[in-house]
């Protein structure tokens, strides 16, 4: 009988706590080579009622199965691609695609189904993941989801869940899985000698230039692709050379190739060594396949290359050398070809990362969800200034490394139950927009007020039509300009000049001379310049400001209306708002 690691027994533990009191989809997080069959077999052995175990590939099916009848314990199996279609056993290993055109009568029963590569499940009620769950809660309302995952993110979604097990708010969109109840990190594996450590080299030669496929996030085709690589068609000798020659200098047992097209895959295996490379794509028939991939296994031939295949499901431990020659801007992608050599095997001491197409992931530290906003940005930790949180957002940092400015705009954390799994999130808004009706904050891509439900209207609408106003003046500052002043009575104030690349000005007024005024100052002024929008700053002269400029930051756009003679400043677009 198997004997789960402690990081394992936690996850069952940590699934058991949770359904106990809830019923929400939840998420368990294990990194690749960190024993999900074990987990999913512990799980399935203990629940009093029936178990569904869906996959999305034949390959995960059968390694899941396998995993569980190996320590005496019975199940079927429900998978075309595997020719069983077996529904009476307690505990069923099934397909997706299977499982999705079972029977009526197979959703009889069930109280728990484990999904495993979980981040493929959508919001889409009509997939085949929604309508198995619909059917399936027919039978039973009391139905426990639990997905499991080494990459909780999808590409255009970004987090697959709601609150992580700390209670942080990964994202306020609707998501199908609410919480992510247990989460091992990649390094813990590591350094703990559970999973081989990734040494990403430094390329030598040269990487294909991929960046025109990823402007204003566009999609590409295999064509697109292959015309690309047709015209740095010179680099791919370059590059498979120094993948043999590193190979064979630092005696690699397993070589995994990922090529972008078919055709690109072809070019690679003719430079190959002919004897010692194969190659499979899509098209190769499944039992051509399963003889290839065992004879990579049994090491009879050292490089094999692939084309969108082998990502999950595959499993050759003595594999020490991943070259990615495909581009990507999933991290969940990048993570599971990374994830292809972290497996331990005799002998092999670490796992070489050789990647040719500069997009530089990075499979510790992924960046999930905001875009990176400019090249110069790194992720900066914040403190909420209501919550005290420590917030992960993209920002500015000087030589020193202070930070300078950051462009978080809600606070990520809260007050969190860990008994009861509630979490009463914080809510503080680094940047935002006010409604014109209540004056409410609400996020800045907010199209409705999130209290009076009144409409907003986006920064670029309200940009077009200020263009097209004949009252109405849009400039494009470059420059700020800070003015001590005072009054016919004596009386300070502040003048604030902006200033385009062809010195045109515009100018705005604040007095400071009383609470009210500094009031007016801080949310009409202040609070949205400010780089660094959580700082306690209440200036109340015009010098302190003056010394404050440093902090302050130039807007994108001034839109400025005609009154009397004279034109006057209503209203400030900022970067944030437009992207």
């Amino acid at each position: 009988m198997y004997k789960l690691r402690p990081y394992q027994q936690d996850a069952v533990n940590s699934a058991i706590r949770y359904f106990r009191i809830k019923r929400d989809p939840a998420v368990l997080v294990l990194p690749t080579g960190a024993g999900k069959s074990l987990v999913i077999a512990e799980l399935a052995k203990i629940a009093k009622g029936r178990v569904l175990v869906l996959a999305h590939v034949k390959e995960l099916v059968e390694q899941n199965h396998a995993k569980y009848i190996s320590h005496g314990l019975e199940a079927g199996v429900y998978s075309a691609g595997l020719n069983q279609k077996d529904s009476s056993e307690k505990v069923i290993f099934g397909s997706i695609q299977s499982v999705a055109n079972a029977p009526d009568s197979f959703y009889d029963g069930f109280t728990l189904v484990i999904i495993d590569e979980c981040h493929r499940v959508g919001m889409d009620a009509d997939s085949q993941y929604g309508s198995v769950i619909t059917k399936l809660k027919a039978d039973s309302p009391q139905l426990c989801v639990l997905g499991l995952t080494a990459t909780p993110y999808r590409m255009g979604m970004g987090w697959i869940y709601n609150y992580n097990h700390q209670g942080i708010l990964q994202t306020e969109e609707k998501r199908f899985f609410q919480h992510c109840i247990y989460e091992l990190p990649l390094k813990y594996m590591i350094r703990n000698k559970f999973l081989t450590p990734p040494v990403k080299i430094d390329i030598p030669v040269t990487s294909y230039d991929f960046g025109d496929l990823f402007e204003e996030g566009q999609s590409y085709s295999e064509k697109d692709l292959d015309n690309l690589l047709n015209s740095q068609r010179h680099l791919t000798p370059l590059i498979i050379k120094n993948v043999i020659d590193i190979a064979e200098s630092y005696k690699r047992q397993g070589v995994m190739i990922f090529a972008s097209t078919v055709q690109h895959a072809m070019d690679i295996l003719e430079l190959l060594p002919k004897d010692d490379a194969r190659l499979v794509i899509a098209d190769t028939s499944l039992k051509e396949r399963d003889l290839i991939i065992e004879d990579f296994k049994q090491k009879k031939f050292k490089f094999l290359v692939n084309v969108s295949v082998l990502t999950t499901g595959f499993d050759a431990p003595h594999v020490d050398v991943i070259a990615i020659l495909r581009p990507t801007e999933s991290v969940s992608l990048y993570q599971q070809i990374i994830g292809r050599g972290l497996r331990l095997n005799e002998n092999k001491e670490d796992c070489f990362v050789l990647d040719y197409t500069g997009m530089g992931h990075d499979i510790y530290a992924p960046e999930i969800g905001d875009k990176k906003p400019q090249k110069e940005s790194v992720q900066v930790e914040v403190n909420c200034p209501k919550c005290d949180f420590v917030n992960v957002f993209w920002g500015l940092v000087d030589d020193e490394g202070e930070i300078i400015e950051h462009y978080g705009r809600k606070c990520k954390g809260g007050e969190y139950d860990e008994e009861s799994f509630k979490l009463k999130p914080c809510g503080f808004r680094f940047r935002f927009k006010l409604c014109g009706s209540c004056a409410a904050e609400n996020d800045i891509a907010a199209r409705t007020c999130n209290s009076c439900n009144a409409e907003l209207t986006d920064a670029k609408s309200r940009l077009k039509q200020a263009r097209l106003s004949k009252t109405a003046h849009v400039m494009q500052p470059d420059s700020m300009e800070y003015i001590e002043k005072k009054d016919k009575n004596g009386n300070p104030y502040l003048e604030i000049k902006y200033y385009d690349l062809d010195a045109n000005a515009l100018s705005e007024f604040h007095f400071l001379n009383n609470p009210t005024s500094r009031k007016k100052f801080h949310i009409n002024f202040l609070r949205s310049h400010l780089r660094l929008p959580e700082l306690p700053l209440s200036p109340t002269k015009p010098e302190e400001v003056v010394e404050l400029k440093h902090l302050l930051r130039v807007p994108r756009y001034i839109i400025a209306r005609k009154q009397d003679k004279f034109w006057r400043i209503t209203e400030k677009i900022f970067s944030e708002h437009i992207s």
